[in-house]
């Protein structure tokens, strides 16, 4: 599964899509514009940082453990005994086991909560300064959709329309 990403230059959306795309989408732009263009996680709201440089000779970040081969790092996670026991009596053993789990957590739907939160985490980078932004967070966490949508009417329209996506 590819994250979908938004990128913003101000308060416009210019265009999104997968990584790669987003990135020449970046590199098409003069590049006095692309220090202020912000890119985000449609399905989080998070904000992105790629790497848009033309440079070859920037080299490739060095692989630790894992299979390279397969795009597979190691990391490190920390259970509890009966949490190792359980997992190792899985099929194919504890990897594959969290493998299937969160395969299946990222292709359930996102719930309203989580929802929320992505809207939050855009609106707490792009929109902290605009007029009614708190009472606007206040009012996204009351589930007051109504007011919400009357604190926000007098942003930009692009602005408006992505938190209306992230919030589904």
């Amino acid at each position: 599964m590819t994250a979908e990403l938004t990128a913003f230059l101000n308060d416009e959306s210019i265009g999104g899509g997968e990584a790669d795309d987003v990135v020449r989408l970046i590199r098409s732009r003069p590049p006095a514009e692309r220090s202020a263009i912000r890119v985000y996680d449609d399905s989080s709201g998070r904000v992105v940082d790629l790497d848009y440089r033309e440079d070859p000779a920037v080299a490739a970040p060095v692989r630790g453990r894992g299979r390279p081969k397969l795009g597979v790092t190691a990391r490190e996670v920390t259970l509890l005994p009966r949490h190792w026991d359980w997992l190792s009596a899985q099929p194919g053993g504890a990897s594959a086991a969290l493998r299937r789990l969160v395969d299946e957590a990222r292709q359930a739907p996102p719930t309203p909560e989580a929802r929320r939160d992505s809207a939050y985490r855009f609106m707490a980078d792009r929109c902290g300064d605009r007029p009614g932004y708190e009472e606007a967070l206040r009012a996204l966490y009351r589930g007051e959709r109504e007011r919400f949508g009357e604190l926000i009417a007098g942003w930009p329209e692009d602005v408006r329309a992505y938190i209306a996506r992230l919030l589904g």
